[in-house]
């Protein structure tokens, strides 16, 4: 059998490429990763509506759908899709000729999605990060960040006072 060679040639073969072993169970985590990804982003969708139907009861009673909808930069339908989604939760409930509200639950949600920002908010304040853009960025780390790291963000805040 002739000896195996990188170089092209006669009585040479290629050398098969295998990734490094770690390249391959990274490989493999990819998948694991994306649907993660996706599922958070499900959540925080689901969050953001919940937090606006809470802030439209509370500054004019109820949400309907066509506010919710302006108010997220998004269509009738996608906003009707949203809110069907906050019901099959047992998030929120609609009446018929009235608008959309939510449930002890869906209430719930909604605070401490509003507590969450607000506390990344003012974290980002503490750091001199510009209001307007402190506020954007909060609204999608809010999110995502862990319990862990919401107490410590507390834990920097009442220090800092």
């Amino acid at each position: 059998m002739p000896p195996i060679s990188n170089t092209p040639g006669r009585g040479s073969r290629p050398v098969p490429h295998r990734p490094p072993p770690d390249a391959e169970a990274e490989a493999a985590a990819h998948p694991d990763r994306f649907n993660r990804a996706r599922a958070a982003q499900s959540v925080a969708i689901l969050e953001d509506y919940a937090e606006m139907i809470g802030d439209l009861i509370e500054e004019m009673g109820e949400a309907r759908i066509t506010d919710i909808a302006r108010r997220m930069g998004v269509t009738h339908p996608t906003a009707t899709k949203a809110v069907a989604r906050l019901k099959r939760e047992g998030l929120a409930v609609s009446r018929p000729y009235r608008g959309v509200f939510l449930t002890d639950e869906g209430l719930a949600l909604a605070d401490r999605v509003r507590a969450r920002h607000r506390t990344v908010v003012a974290v980002l304040l503490a750091l001199g990060v510009p209001p307007e853009t402190a506020e954007m960025d909060a609204e999608g780390m809010e999110h995502h960040v862990s319990d862990l790291t919401l107490a410590a963000f507390e834990t920097f805040l009442t220090r800092a006072d």
